[in-house]
This record gives structure tokens, sequence and C-alpha cells, in this order.
């Protein structure tokens, strides 16, 4: 049942602080088609490659939705496996390949737990296309158009100064 499908969309840039050059996470979360939750966090150190800060993102984002997959069990909710989407597949092959180990080895051992929700089922990597990867709105400046499209396909709506002005005149009358 698609309305209470748990989905997440999770990215990263690479060093995109100029000051620290570290890089930023960004997750959405959504319940059915509701946005429930996002994040936008600068990783807590460079990362010495853009797998990494990739790698990163996702075990931040999968570490979210087991969360929240918690929770919605609590309230009688079941899921199988969760879809996470995401725009870099070497970083999902990793994730899915035990032969291509050795290539993550300079990455710490507690963003590995990702490699085994895979392997047991819990949650499924897919490609998306970076045009529709919505956690984009989350990682870095984006023009106007970009964002627009963004907000858009996350179901919000952006506030022009009329519509705002029209809001408070309601809340007046």
């Amino acid at each position: 049942d698609s309305s209470v499908a748990l989905i997440a969309f999770t990215d990263a840039d690479h060093a995109g602080c100029q000051d620290t050059h570290r890089s930023t996470s960004g997750s959405l979360q959504f319940l059915g088609d509701r946005l429930i939750n996002w994040s936008s966090k600068r990783q807590k150190s460079a990362a010495i490659s853009s797998t990494k800060a990739e790698y990163i993102a996702l075990s931040g984002c999968c570490t979210q939705i087991l969360w929240m997959r918690s929770q919605l069990t609590e309230y009688g909710l079941g899921f199988n496996k969760i879809p996470m989407y995401y725009d870099n597949t070497s970083v999902i092959a990793l994730c899915c390949n035990h032969v291509q180990y050795s290539r993550l080895k300079h990455i710490d051992i507690r963003y590995h737990f990702i490699k085994e929700q895979v392997e047991n089922g819990v949650i499924e990597l897919y490609f998306v296309n970076t045009e529709y990867q919505l956690a984009d709105l989350f990682t870095k400046a984006l023009g106007r158009d970009r964002i627009e499209f963004l907000i858009n396909k996350l179901g919000m709506r952006s506030f022009t100064s009329e519509t705002l002005k029209q809001l408070t005149d309601e809340v007046d009358e």
C-alpha cells in the first residue's frame, strides 16, 4: 500500500564548505507521498573523497529511516524493504557488492552498517537521475528555477510577497 510506504532520498556535496572543506549531507523521508522529515547537516570532518562524503550521507539517512521505521512499527505499520533513492551508481554498487570492500578501507567502520542493511533486505537502494534528486535542495546553493522545480516535486509551494500579503489580509478580516 503506497499510502504507508516509507521512502527516502539522500545526497551529499563534496567539500562544499569553502572554510572547512567539509561536505553537506541532505536527506528527505516520506510516508506515502507526504514529506515527514528533512535534514541538511555539515559532516563532522572533511571527506578525503566524494565517495566517502556520499557514503556518510547515505548512512546518516539510513539511520534516520530505520529510527522512523521503529517508531511507525509501534503504531502498527509494517514495512518490507524500504526504498532509498540516490544519484550515485558507484556508491550504490559499493553498498551492494562485497568484492569492492577494499575501496572503503578509509571510511570509518560505523558507516558500514548501510551494507548490512542492504544485505539483510531491510533497505533497497535505487538510482535516481540527478535531475530528480530531491535531496539536492539541502546540499548546495541552487538557482531559482531548480529550487522551484524541487519545491513543486516535494508538494510544497514558494510564497511570493503577494501570496503572503493575501494570507495576512485574510487573517485581518
